[in-house]
Order: structure tokens, then sequence, then C-alpha cells
């Protein structure tokens, strides 16, 4: 539960409506016979109250839970009088409806309080005209309103009180829990009996699962009161950074280890460490040191061998060296949890993951960029306050009509259809999805709450009461995993409200009619915000593009000023932070209305999602290593002052194109540059001289990664004269060029090596990017390469039989036979791929 639920949020919601439903109908019940007022219309407005308050109100302090709750009565006392003197006159109650929803779609902009006021406005009008509230009732009603409001806020204080810190220290247990599942898996990975398949897809899983929960906790540090202070925010921040980084590394480590043959007593070594990982208490993770040290031991006690075996070497003592850290990193964060920090950060905690409603945030942001990009001038300067109220009041002219022709008496669940529609939605996609949820969600309630309400059978209405606030309770424990389940936590609960006051054989009817009257609201909301000022999933696709190379350009700008200035205040893991929640944003963008094959979805989208990710996993890398004191010397600043400079002006090159639609472009590659530095550096000679250079590895690592989307989508991707000989490293060709990427050295003559080169080449596409494999004649692998635009080089092939095995996503594999027998002589063999 807490892996699945980091600070048991889904759990306190669930728990807050089961009380405060209890709460609510009791007390508006208490003072409906105290009042003398229809118990009916008493629990009517305690029970409304009660659910808006459990489902809309989640402050983390008791200062914003008093000003919430006492705020409720007001707005909706104020509208229910209105609406008990317009019901007689159907067509200004009709109207007033949609005035209500087209305020609230306007208040909503104002923040959490400001929905509430417009919900609660909306659901007074629909109480005034569907219970017939007479006019003189509308007095006592006030009171029971602020006296319901006044007993949730003291139940919230009582049974519920926001306990902030409590809730980060779950959230760090949860983070245990998704890092014992990583080293669980990468255990089973090492296992070789085990299905390598399966086992990488279950540690990708893993991976990802502790990414989500990673970037939640940090979203939920910039909460009020979540952290001590900005400073103590800003070290939980990067102790929870490493801690992630070094089970990322771990895994995939572990991955690349499952492809070779492991001697048994490392594999052995990493075993039990792994399973110490998984089982360590969490005040005892100092226990990972010894196992660390295990490991690295039996690496040095295995003599060297041929150069795979000095891969597994190297591997296996990086799943050593990461144990080390995460017991740094790890014991760090979960000793600042509990105490207050003794050290201060450089800077203070900024918020650098968006939330919404307690999960990652989606397409919000994004489209919300975009339509304040589109309204900068003129009048269209009101088209962000303006866009949803009118979505809203057009979608509701239309609807309002045909749901009343439907059902006169019930016409609002047309309406609640089109404010489902347009709430929380961004784009025609997650609309149409939210719809199958709601149907989906509608019919497996509707069975449910109509089996249980013939269990229960009439005149036991405490069991029914239960029923609905269980109910209700479901509903609010699924809000942050899957609306279909909020939809059917609701159901239930409304078919025991309407078996109160309807025979079991129309409730059938009366539930189809109520899923026909939301599904078209639903589908005319999403038609009208097609129409009236739309924003389409191309802009905010690139939108969401954009952010992810600005955040990657900030994070370039503060490696520099990192490098030029080691004590400048700047924040590295922040900024790479930021880089993972565009990331995030980009993905949600791309998500399919329907999970298709891979084979069968969008290939550019799943090329771009690929290489983004490529590229994020480097920037963290990046971030982490190049933040260290270290004094470069000028020669060596000028060169990586330079560097950026150069991948900031190609990152905005690239933003032009994709987000801007500007044509042409070149991206210079700094890799070889990166080569070059390198090649001046002394041998490291202490910690932050190792990390500098796998900060420059990394750096390098990020700009081939952006080079291969910059050739995708069309751009020149070129490389600038050396420093040392003016003559340049890499040509600058188009992209359409088969030689564009053959920037490997030619034969070593010396070594008697070859270097192998050509194209691979396809009848669909012309040339495919592709994973060129070269296996020799003991079935070890001996190079992997990527085919970047078509073209692969493979460098340093010793004389001897090769298969070489070339794999596309579009297309099957395919494997050819290779001879090398004249060394010091280059060797073409272009591929071709069946389809």
């Amino acid at each position: 539960m807490l892996a699945a639920d980091p600070g048991l949020g889904q759990i306190q919601a669930g728990w807050r409506t089961l009380v405060s439903m209890a709460v609510a109908m009791a007390v508006s019940y208490g003072m409906s016979r105290a009042l003398d007022v229809p118990a009916m219309l008493g629990m009517m407005t305690g029970g409304v109250l009660g659910l808006l308050g459990s489902y809309n109100i989640a402050e983390n302090t008791p200062t914003r839970l008093a000003r919430a709750f006492l705020w409720m009565p007001v707005p909706f006392s104020a509208a229910l009088p209105v609406s008990a003197w317009l019901a007689p006159h159907r067509v200004p109650t009709l109207c007033l409806l949609v005035v209500a929803l087209v305020l609230m779609m306007a208040l909503a902009r104002l923040g959490p309080l400001g929905l509430l006021t417009g919900i609660l406005i909306f659901v007074a009008f629909i109480m005034g005209e569907m219970a017939a509230v007479p006019l003189s009732e509308c007095a006592p009603l006030f009171v029971i309103a602020l006296v319901t409001s006044m007993a949730l806020l003291a139940t919230r204080l009582l049974l519920c009180y926001p306990m902030p810190r409590e809730d980060l220290l779950r959230t760090q247990r949860a983070f245990v829990v998704e890092a014992r599942r990583v080293a669980d898996a990468a255990a089973t990975a090492l296992d070789p009996d085990a299905d390598r398949t399966v086992a990488i897809k279950r540690m990708d899983r893993a991976l990802r699962r502790l990414n989500i929960t990673t970037l939640t906790i940090d979203g939920r540090l910039a909460q009020p009161e979540v952290a001590a202070d900005p400073e103590a925010a800003e070290l939980l921040h990067q102790y929870l950074f490493d801690a992630e980084l070094a089970l990322q590394g771990i895994g995939e480590a572990v991955q690349e280890l499952s492809r070779h043959e492991v001697p048994p007593t490392q594999r052995e070594a990493m075993v039990i460490g792994l399973v110490i990982a998984r089982d360590t208490h969490l005040g005892r993770v100092d226990a990972l040191r010894p196992a660390a040290e295990l490991i690295r031991s039996e690496v040095a006690n295995t003599p060297a061998g041929k150069e795979q075996d000095d891969e597994v070497r190297a591997l296996t003592r990086r799943v050593g060296d990461l144990l080390d850290t995460l017991a740094d990193s790890l014991a760090a964060w979960l000793r600042l949890g509990w105490n207050t920090p003794t050290i201060r950060a450089k800077v203070p905690f900024q918020p650098t993951v968006l939330l919404e409603n307690g999960r990652l945030a989606g397409t919000g942001p994004t489209a919300q960029r975009v339509v304040t990009a589109q309204s900068s001038r003129g009048l269209r300067r009101a088209v962000p306050a303006l866009r949803a109220p009118l979505q809203m009041a057009v979608a509701c002219a239309i609807t309002l009509p045909i749901a009343d022709a439907l059902d006169a008496q019930r016409y609002y669940w047309g309406l609640i259809g089109v404010l489902v529609a347009l709430l929380g939605t961004n784009t025609t996609h997650e609309r149409l999805r939210k719809l199958g949820n709601r149907v989906v969600g509608s019919v497996a309630g509707a069975v449910v709450g109509i089996t249980l309400f013939h269990l229960i059978g009439p005149g036991h209405i405490y069991w029914t009461l239960l029923v609905i606030a269980v109910g209700l309770a479901f509903g609010a424990f699924s809000m942050q995993r899957r609306y279909a389940y909020v939809v059917v936590g609701i159901v239930v609960a409304l078919v025991q409200v309407y078996g109160l006051s309807a025979s079991g054989g129309s409730m059938d009817r009366l539930l189809t009619y109520r899923l026909l009257d939301n599904a078209l609201g639903m589908l005319v909301a999403t038609v009208c915000a097609v129409l009236i000022f739309p924003v389409s999933t191309r802009k905010i696709s690139r939108e969401a593009t954009h952010g992810y190379l600005s955040a990657l350009e900030e994070l370039t700008a503060q490696l520099d000023e990192r490098w030029k200035n080691p004590e400048a205040p700047v924040r590295l893991r922040g900024a790479a932070r930021t880089v993972e929640s565009a990331l995030h944003q980009v993905k949600s963008v791309h998500q399919p209305l329907i999970w298709m094959p891979r084979g069968t979805r969008g290939r550019r989208a799943d090329n771009l999602l690929g290489v983004l990710g490529t590229a994020t996993r480097h920037a963290r890398s990046l971030a982490a290593a190049a933040d260290v004191d270290i004094d470069l010397s000028p020669q060596l600043r000028t060169g990586v002052e330079h560097v950026t400079e150069i991948l900031t002006a190609s990152l905005r090159t690239l933003d032009q194109h994709i987000s801007g639609g500007e044509h042409g472009g070149t991206w210079v590659r700094i890799s070889p540059l990166i080569s070059e530095l390198k090649s001046t550096l002394p041998a490291p000679a202490g910690p932050g001289s190792e990390r500098f250079h796998t900060a420059l590895c990394e750096l390098a690592a990020l700009d081939e990664a952006l080079a291969s989307l910059a050739h995708e989508r069309g751009l020149t991707v070129s490389t600038l004269p050396s420093a040392a000989t003016g003559r340049p490293l890499h040509a600058a060709v188009p992209p359409s060029t088969p030689t564009a990427t053959s920037t490997r050295p030619t034969a070593d003559v010396a070594s008697g090596t070859v270097t192998l080169r050509g194209s691979v080449y396809c009848s669909e596409h012309g040339t495919c990017d592709a994973w060129i494999t070269v296996v020799n004649d003991r079935g070890k692998r001996r190079a992997q390469v990527h085919a970047l635009g078509g073209t692969y080089a493979v460098t340093k092939l010793s004389p001897g039989a090769y298969t070489l095995i070339v794999s596309s996503p579009a297309h099957p594999p395919r494997a050819e036979s290779l001879l090398v027998d004249q060394p010091g002589r280059d060797l073409h063999r272009d591929l071709t791929l069946s389809s």
C-alpha cells in the first residue's frame, strides 16, 4: 500500500470521506429534528457539504482547513434561496443552471477555493429545483449548513488531522519499498536460470515505478509545512535524487550483466548484496556497506582476462560502488526526515515537479502555456479567461434541450456530463478517454449497486446509508488511480439513493437514462472544445517538447555557471528533476487513446520518447557528477564554456525547429570537442577529478542522443573544426547523406585491427535506424553500435569470423556472416532489411 500510495494520500482521502459522510448525515439529521425541518432536506444539505468537503478540501494545515470549511455554507446558502425563488419558473431555472456552470469555470481560475465556490453554487441550484425547497426553509437550512460545516471541521481536526511531516516519513518508507523491489528484480535478473526477457521487463517496471514515486515525493516537498524549511527541503531533494540515481545505475548495470557470462563468485556476491539491500531495515542501511565491500573484494580477487571479462568486472565493481552510494544517500535522507538538519544547503529548495491533485501533472500546464501564447495580442488576451466559460456555455445550451426532452425531471444529468468532460481535461484524447471510463464505470457500478440493493432489501435504512458512505469513500480512495473506479463508487452510492424512491424495475431505465445523458453531455462538450478556441494536440505536443528542451537548456546554463564558479548557488539536481518532470508531460501528451502493440503505434512518437528518455538518464547522471567543487584551469574553463555555448545554441535551434516550425538549421556536435578536452586532462587523481571526467562523458552522451533527434527531425548534424588541427572532425553534410555519421577513425594498421563501415537500407524507408550487433565465432558479443541515420561503423575488429545481426523496431532481425582476414584494411558492408 505504501508503494502504490506514497504518503497514504488515497487511503486518507477514503477515510476522510467515510467519517465526513457519517458525521454530516448524523449532524444534519439531528439539526433537522431540532429545527423542525424535513429530515430529507436537512440530510441532503449535510450530505452535499460532507461529500464536497471530503472530495475537494485536502489542505494540510489547520488554518487552511478552517478557512475552507467555514466558507462552504456561504455560497451554498446564498444560492439556495435564489433557486427556491425561481423554482416555479422553469425557463429561468434552466438558464440559471447554465449560468452557474459558466460561473464555476470562471471561478476555477482563482484556485481550489474558487472552484469549490462554483461547485457549491451549482449544487445549490440543482438541489433547490430538484428537491423543491420552500423559500421559508432556506434560513433553517443555512443554520444546518453552518453547524454541519463546523462539525466537519472538528471531525477533520480530530480524526483526520493534517500531519505533513508524518506524510513525508510515509513517503520515505514508500521509496524504500520501491527500492526493495528494484533490488529484488536485480537479484532475479542475475539468476542464470531466469528468463532474461521476463527479468528485464520486471526490472524496467520496477525502475519506472521508482521514478514515479520519486517524482511524486519531490513534488510534495513544495507543499506547505512538509519540510521544516527550504534548506531542509533542498537537502531532502538532493539525497533523494542521489538515492534514486544509485538504484537506477544498479538496475542498468544488472541489465547489462544479464547479457554476459558472469563468474559464479561475482554473481553470488552481487546477489548477496542485493538481497541485503532488499531485506535491510529502514534504520540499518549501513548494512549495505559490507555487502558493497564483498562485491569489490570478489572483483579484486578475480584475475583479469579477456575484454569481455574486463567489462563484467567493471560492471560488477560499479554495482558495489553504487551500493555504497545508496547507503550514504539513503541514510542521510532517512535521518534528515526525522531530525533537524545540521548542515545548510547552498540554495533554498524551489519546486521543480508539478503535481495536480496529488499526481504528477499531465497536459494541464502545457495546454495553459499554449493558450497563453496564442492570446498575447489585442483582444485575444481575454481568451484564456473566456475560453472555458464560453465552451461551457455553448455546450450547456446544446445539451440542455436534448436532455430535457429525454427526461424532464433529471435533465441536469446532461449538464453534469458537460462539466465532467471539460473539468480537468485538455485534449480530445483525454476527454474521449474520460468518456470511456465514465461508461465502463457506470455499467460496473450499476451492476454492483443493484446487486447490493437487492441483497439488503427495502427498509434497512442503516445498511443502505452504510453502503452509500462506503461507495463514496471508495470513489475518493480511487480518485488518484483511475477515473472509472471513482465512477463505480459514486454509482453504487447513487443506486442506493435512487432505490429509496424507485422500484427495482424502473431503476434499470433510470440508470440507462443517466448514462445516456452523461454521454450526451460529454460528447457535446468534446465537440465544443474542438470548435471554440481550440488547442490542438499537435500544438500541445510541440509545447511539451519545447518545455523539455528549455529545461535542458536551463540545466546546461547552470552547468556552465557551476564550472565557471564552484561556489555558485546553482541547483543542478533540481534542474535535472525539472527535465524529468518535463519528460513526464511529454509522455502524457503522447499517451494514445487506445494502447496498441508497439509496431502499430506512431513510430515517430515512440522514437521521440525513446530519445528523450535516454537524454533524461544522461541529464540525471550529468547533474549528479558535475555538482562537485573543483577548480578548473583557465584553459579548461574556456573549453567547457565553449562546449556549453555550442550545446545551448544547438538546443535553441532544435527547439525553434520543433516548436516554432522553422525549417533548416544545424546541430553542432560537441562530443568530439569533449574528447579533445578529455585528452588534455591528466589521469583522475581524486574523487573530484573522477566526477568531472564522468560529467564530461555524460555530457557527450547527452549530445549524441539529442543529435540523433535533430537528425531524425531533418536538421543538419555537423562538428566544428578541431582546435588542434583546424580541420573539421566531421564534415557538415545533410542528414539524408548516408556518410553523415562516419566519425570514427579508419583502420589501425599498427594493432592489426580493422574498421567495418556500411549503410542499412530497406525497401520501405530507404535508410533505417537500426542496431548492429557483432558476434564472434565463440558466440560472444564483440560490439553493438547504433546505425544513426542509416550508417554504422564498428572499430577495432580483430581477424576472425563474425556474425552481423541487424535489428530495427520496424523490421525482423537479419543475420549475415563476416570474415575479417586482412588486418589493417577497412571493410565495407551494406545491410538490407526485409519487410
